[in-house]
C-alpha cells in the first residue's frame, strides 16, 4: 500500500472510532398535572317571587326577626380522588397434607419399638441433666432435646410413626452428645 491510501485507512479508522461530536441526551417530559375543565354554567337565578295580591284591607306584614339570605350559588362538588384499591387479604392457607408411607404390619411394629427406646433413652438422658449446673450450650441442648420429644410424641398422637421415629432418634443423639458434655 502507499502513503496516500495508509493515510486514508488511518483517518476512516480514527472517524469510525471517534463517534459522533456531540451527544444528545433526551430527557422525558415532567409529568403534566392538569386541572378538570372548568364547566362554563352559570349560576340559576333566585327564584322569582309571587306578585303579593292587592286587598283592600291592611294586613299587618309578618313579623320576621332577620332578613333572609341571599341565595348563594352550590358549588360544584370536587370530583373524589381515585381511590389506589387496597389488597385482598390473603386468604388462609390450608394445612399442608401429611404425606406419610404405608408400613406393612411388621415394618411399623419395628418402628414401634425403635421409636420407643430412642424416646425413652433421650428422656432418660435428660433426667441426668436436671441436677446439674448447665452452661448455655448445655441449657440449648436440653431445649432443643424437649422440643423433639414433644413432637415425636404429637406425631405419635397424629398416629405418623415415621416421623415420631425421626425425631425421637434426633432427641436420643442429642441427649447423648448432652451426656458427654458433663
Amino acid at each position: 500500500m502507499r502513503k496516500p491510501e495508509y493515510l486514508a485507512l488511518f483517518c476512516a479508522i480514527a472517524l469510525g472510532s471517534a463517534g459522533c461530536a456531540s451527544k444528545h441526551i433526551v430527557r422525558a417530559a415532567p409529568p403534566s398535572v392538569s386541572t378538570p375543565p372548568h364547566d362554563a354554567t352559570e349560576p340559576m337565578p333566585p327564584p322569582a317571587t309571587p306578585p303579593q295580591p292587592v286587598t283592600t284591607e291592611e294586613e299587618p306584614p309578618p313579623e320576621s326577626t332577620s332578613p333572609v339570605p341571599p341565595m348563594v350559588p352550590a358549588k360544584r362538588p370536587t370530583p373524589p380522588r381515585p381511590r389506589t384499591p387496597q389488597p385482598d387479604p390473603p386468604a388462609p392457607r390450608p394445612a399442608a397434607p401429611q404425606i406419610s408411607p404405608q408400613l406393612s404390619a411388621k415394618d411399623l411394629a419395628s418402628t414401634k419399638s425403635s421409636t420407643t427406646a430412642n424416646i425413652t433413652t433421650a428422656e432418660q438422658n435428660l433426667q441426668l441433666a436436671n441436677g446439674k449446673q448447665l452452661n448455655a450450650p448445655q441449657k440449648d441442648l436440653t431445649e432443643k432435646i424437649s422440643s423433639f420429644l414433644a413432637q415425636a410424641h404429637e406425631a405419635i398422637l397424629a398416629d405418623d410413626w415415621v416421623r415420631a421415629q425421626n425425631l425421637a432418634e434426633k432427641a436420643r443423639v442429642l441427649s447423648a452428645e448432652l451426656v458427654k458434655s458433663f
